[in-house]
């Protein structure tokens, strides 16, 4: 397979996105939305037939699934993208040098941005609003188990873009093949920036293959720590949403940390997850398991050291909570723990670009190098500097 010909129409399509202006972006964003609404049928029994070849009892079935109810949400965000400021044309820096020569730092797109994702249709739409909205072209490469549902969706934003004059080639899917995964990785000179968003297998290998440069966007391990002094009913409501409102996720508990003093009162942390939930307790076998499934780890600590200590060993750099009601405890843990998003008295299902108010996101940064967190329109930007003179020399 050879894919340099699709990349090279890419790079020349994504110059004609600067010819753009921002309420062109947006109205094509919010014809976009409109139609996800319209084609639903069309969507949905796209993926009908990918969740058919898909187990129920696989832990992706639950990211893998549209229903009615989640397209209304994707079209909510892109229209909540929509009505964002615009991430480019902003001057950062700006000064005039004892020469003359005046100085300007200025907010640009990377131009074009690959994704790599697994089953997770509703990213093919995320990662289209937040590149068009910010100037960048796209190309997907989704995983075999969503290819019908990402091909449906990638022709309903081809049909709005012919529809507004706008060259396809902005928004292009690749073949679900390994083959293909290997040839973006190696597109140097065409893909200015890849993002892998997956599991820890697929970070792994782009991290370690790619010759184009990578944002991580890492899977999470993560913890509540449930302190000596943290509030019961708080407790059970932030355990209980951080484990259960969507297990498939990144930002899903997976080990509940309890404080030694405070054992007692584990079955009542519990209660609302009892027959949903199947608990392990102090299994150190699974210490570094990401669930993605309705399975949990409890874990008793002697210590907020000792808690502290054992995030710092298993945790992700993911999203970590504490509950507790007293505030230097709290200020300690949030000061400690070495996150992206670090929580106090608030469930970890929080960490999402949308809930950040960021009308969406292209992933959860966990690496520490460019942006880290729920990555949107700024993120995916970068600057160039622009220098004005009236000819002078350097000696």
């Amino acid at each position: 397979m050879q894919l340099t010909e699709t990349f090279q129409r890419v790079k020349r399509a994504s110059k004609t996105l600067a010819l753009l202006t921002d309420s062109q972006r947006n109205e094509v964003l919010l014809a976009v939305a409109d139609a996800i609404i319209y084609n639903k049928v069309r969507v949905l029994e796209a993926n009908a037939r990918d969740l058919a070849r898909m187990e129920r009892s696989n832990p992706l079935y639950d990211r893998l699934m549209l229903t009615e109810k989640r397209l209304e949400d994707i079209a909510s965000d892109m229209r909540n993208v929509a009505s964002l400021p615009s991430p480019l044309g902003h001057i950062t820096k700006q000064k005039t040098l004892p020469n003359g020569l005046r100085l300007c730092r200025v907010s640009v797109p990377f131009g074009v941005i690959g994704m790599i994702y697994e089953a997770r249709p509703n990213v093919t739409f995320d990662v289209f609003s937040l590149c068009f909205k910010s100037g960048n072209a796209c190309v997907l490469k989704g995983g075999r188990d969503a290819d019908e549902s990402n091909r449906e969706g990638v022709a309903i934003i081809h049909e709005v873009l012919q529809r507004f004059g706008i060259q396809q080639d902005v928004v292009t899917l690749l073949p679900a093949t390994h083959e293909a995964t290997g040839e973006m990785l190696n597109a140097v000179g065409y893909i200015d920036l890849c993002i892998p968003r997956g599991g820890r297998k697929l970070i792994d290998f782009v991290r370690d293959t790619a010759r184009v440069p990578v944002i991580e966007t890492g899977a999470g391990v993560v913890h509540v720590y449930f302190d000596k002094d943290g509030d019961l009913e708080k407790g059970r409501a932030i355990v209980n949403n951080a484990k259960t409102r969507r297990v498939s996720v990144c930002n899903a508990l997976d080990t509940l940390l309890v404080h030694k003093d405070r054992e007692a009162d584990i079955p009542q942390l519990l209660a609302p997850m009892e027959g949903k939930v199947e608990f392990f307790f102090n299994d150190e076998s699974r210490y570094d398991t990401e669930f993605m499934d309705y399975k949990m780890n409890v874990v008793t600590v002697g210590s907020l050291d000792e808690a502290l200590a054992h995030i710092d060993q298993h945790g992700s750099g993911h999203s970590e909570a504490i509950v507790t009601e007293d505030e230097q405890a709290a200020r300690r843990f949030q000061a400690h723990v070495d996150a992206a998003c670090v929580y106090w008295n608030a469930p970890t299902s929080f960490t999402d670009g949308a809930q950040f108010g960021l009308g969406a996101e292209i992933g959860i940064s966990t690496q520490k190098l460019g942006p880290r967190g729920p990555m949107a329109l700024e993120e995916i930007t970068t600057y160039k500097w622009l220098i004005e003179g009236e000819g002078q020399v350097r000696s």
